[in-house]
């Protein structure tokens, strides 16, 4: 009898965690921080094109 079964990829999408505690580093970002940057940067690029200055 034939397989039918519909083989699905891994759930994980490449990202796997090896140690639960964080690496020292030199200095911390806030998500928020990121998140800010990002809309900053997505309204000067709106306003930008809006404004043909490229």
């Amino acid at each position: 009898m034939a397989d039918n079964r519909i083989r699905l990829p891994s759930s994980e999408g490449g990202i796997v965690r090896y140690a639960e505690d964080e690496s020292p580093s030199l200095f911390m970002i806030k998500p928020e921080y990121i998140l800010i940057a990002a809309a900053v940067v997505a309204v000067v690029i709106v306003l930008v094109q809006a404004l043909k200055l490229i």
